[in-house]
C-alpha cells in the first residue's frame, strides 16, 4: 500500500463531519499581526501587569508605592474597577483587576499616562517610565481569578523580600488588606481568592484559615503546578481549554468568521489543535503513548497528520 493509499483510508477513518470540525478548529485565528489581544467585556477580569523601562526599580522608593496605588485608585473611582489582588516589586507591579463596564484599554490608558505624568515631573524626568504599554491576561473567573490571587500575593516570598509567614504583614501586596478589613479601600474585594481557598469566609476565621492555605501552597509544588503559577504570565489568558475555546469563538463572532483576530491568540490555537488531535486519536482507538512509541512513518500517523494539515494551519514543526 502506497502513503498516499493509506491517508486516504485512514482519512475516511478518523474524519469528521464538516459540523463537528468546524467547532473544533478555527484557521481564521491565524495571524501574522504583532499587536496583542485587547479583550474587553463587561465584568472580564484581567491580569495586568508592567515593569519599568530597561526593568529599572521605579518602585525603589515608598513614596512612589504610595503614588501608585492613589493613582490606582483614582482610576477606580472613574472605572469603576474592582481589584482582587495586587503586588508591587522593585520594577514591576502585578494586578487582578475586574471591569464592570468594559473599559480596561480606556482605564490603563488614563491610569498609566498619569502615573507617568506625575513620576516624570516629580523627578524632573522625561521619557517614557514603563516598558512599553502594558500586558493583560484574560482571566477565568472560575478556574483562573483564585490561582491567580495567589500568585500574585506570594510574589514576596518568591522573590525572598519576605517569608511566607511575614508575608501577610508585607506591606506592598493586597495580602495585607485581605487580613486587616480596616485599611481597605472601597474598590478592593478579597472574595475571589477566599473563594477559592475553600469556600472561605470574609471572618477573622476565614482569613486566618487563607493563610495557613497560602503557606500550604508556598510548599506544595505539585499544587503550584495544578494551579498553573508558570502560566500567570505568558501567553493572553489564564484559565481552562473550554475556557479559551469560548473566548476565542466569541472574539471570533464579534471580527466576523472571515476575519483574522488581531493578537497573540497562540495558546488558543495550540489548545484547539490538540482537542483535534485528541478525538482523531480516540477514532482510531490510539493514545498519546502510541503517538510517542512509534514511528513517524506508520500509516495512522501519516494519515493524522494529513487530516490535522488540512483542517488547521499547524504545521510540522
Amino acid at each position: 500500500m502506497t502513503v498516499s493509499e493509506s491517508i486516504s483510508r485512514y482519512d475516511l477513518l478518523v474524519s469528521l463531519d464538516h459540523s463537528e470540525a468546524e467547532k473544533s478548529c478555527a484557521p481564521s485565528l491565524v495571524s501574522g499581526m504583532a499587536r496583542k489581544l485587547r479583550v474587553e467585556a463587561e465584568g472580564g477580569i484581567y491580569h495586568v501587569l508592567n515593569r519599568g523601562n530597561y526593568r529599572a526599580d521605579i518602585f525603589k522608593l515608598d513614596g512612589t508605592k504610595e503614588a501608585f496605588l492613589k493613582c490606582l485608585g483614582e482610576t477606580c473611582a472613574k472605572t469603576g474597577w474592582r481589584v482582587q489582588a495586587w503586588c508591587l516589586m522593585s520594577n514591576h507591579y502585578h494586578l487582578a483587576v475586574e471591569t464592570p463596564r468594559a473599559n480596561l484599554v480606556e482605564g490603563m490608558q488614563w491610569f498609566q499616562g498619569t502615573f507617568s505624568t506625575r513620576f516624570n515631573r516629580l523627578r524632573g524626568e522625561r521619557g517614557h517610565l514603563f516598558q512599553g504599554r502594558y500586558k493583560s491576561l484574560v482571566v477565568d473567573p472560575a478556574d483562573g481569578l483564585g490561582p491567580l490571587c495567589h500568585y500574585i500575593h506570594l510574589n514576596p516570598v518568591r522573590a525572598r523580600l519576605c517569608g511566607v509567614a511575614q508575608v501577610p504583614e508585607w506591606p506592598w501586596t493586597g495580602l495585607r488588606w485581605l487580613m486587616q478589613p480596616k485599611l481597605r479601600p472601597a474598590w478592593y474585594d478579597p472574595s475571589g481568592a477566599l473563594e477559592h481557598a475553600g469556600g472561605l469566609k470574609d471572618t477573622p476565621a476565614g482569613r486566618r484559615k487563607y493563610c495557613e492555605y497560602v503557606a500550604w501552597l508556598t510548599e506544595d509544588e505539585p499544587a503550584q503546578k495544578e494551579q498553573r503559577f508558570a502560566e500567570m504570565s505568558k501567553g493572553w489568558l489564564i484559565g481552562t481549554v473550554e475556557f479559551a475555546k469560548a473566548m476565542v469563538k466569541e472574539q471570533q463572532a464579534l471580527a466576523g468568521e472571515d476575519q483574522p483576530l488581531p493578537g497573540d491568540l497562540r495558546a488558543a490555537q495550540e489548545a484547539v489543535w490538540h482537542e483535534l488531535l485528541a478525538k482523531l486519536l480516540k477514532r482510531l482507538k490510539r493514545t498519546p503513548a502510541d503517538v510517542a512509541n512509534e514511528g513517524k512513518s506508520v500509516a495512522w500517523k501519516l494519515a493524522v497528520a494529513a487530516t490535522l494539515k488540512s483542517r488547521t494551519t499547524v504545521t510540522n514543526r
